[in-house]
């Protein structure tokens, strides 16, 4: 008499087929969601094709909270934790391109978040220092950058408004946040550096990111890249979280 609690070899392979199946759909599924997800960051300005490159290489799934996976290929700022916010990948494209990053440059970071910016800027210089005010995402942060095996990158729980004076020059320094008052960062770029951040511009609230070049040891020019919405960036350590 036949075992019913014991599948026959058909049952298995067929079970196994669909099981097989489902995994094939689920994979064709996240890449035509990534294909999608590059196609609008082209057909939305971002040309520099090492900096697409760069997004392709970075899953940006493993950078947000999990109950958002389902929005990680969309073009959509998400929540994070400590009541901070991940960019929309649009907006990282824009101002990654705009720093004009290169293999010889040595970067800062400010605001590294869930460090999926991070990510994506080291696969294009040759070392990111990420800095970021909260401890619990600092930690976060570091872990996932260790879990890719990302080298040429470190992010640290601290003030990256606070760069002690003795650290080398930086060749770009890119800052997550709206920043009215960026000299200080300008001095430490090395000249011919590039500084990335939001401004205000006029009244009203409007902000642009800006591209700020040190030509001179007290000169720079400054260009507008595209208005934004950014959280201004607060100096000091977070005293919880």
């Amino acid at each position: 008499m036949r075992n019913s609690s014991t599948p026959d070899a058909p049952d298995l392979a067929l079970d196994a087929a669909v099981a097989h199946a489902r995994r094939d759909d689920a994979l064709a599924i996240r890449a035509e969601a990534k294909a999608a997800f590059h196609l609008r960051m082209r057909a939305r300005g971002i040309q520099d094709l090492a900096v697409l490159r760069a997004f392709e290489l970075v899953p940006r799934e493993f950078f947000v909270p999990h109950r958002y996976l389902d929005l990680a290929t969309r073009d959509l700022p998400l929540p994070i934790d400590c009541g901070q916010t991940l960019l929309e990948p649009w907006l990282v494209g824009r101002m990654i391109e705009a720093l004009g990053v290169d293999r010889s440059h040595r970067l800062l970071e400010i605001g590294a978040g869930t460090g999926y910016a991070t990510a994506i800027l080291a696969s294009l210089a040759r070392d990111v220092i990420g800095i970021e005010r909260f401890q619990s995402l600092a930690l976060a942060a570091q872990a996932r950058l260790t879990d890719l095996a990302i080298m040429n990158a470190v992010i640290a729980w601290g003030d990256g408004l606070a760069v002690p004076p003795q650290v080398e020059l930086f060749d770009r320094i890119i800052v997550h946040g709206l920043l009215d008052a960026p000299t200080p960062l300008v001095e430490r770029l090395a000249n011919g550096g590039v500084l990335v951040c939001a401004r205000s511009v006029g009244e009203g609230g409007s902000q642009h990111v800006v591209r700020i070049e040190k030509t001179g040891d007290e000169t720079s020019v400054e260009t507008a890249i595209c208005p934004c919405r950014l959280q201004p960036i607060v100096a000091g350590i977070a005293a919880a979280l």
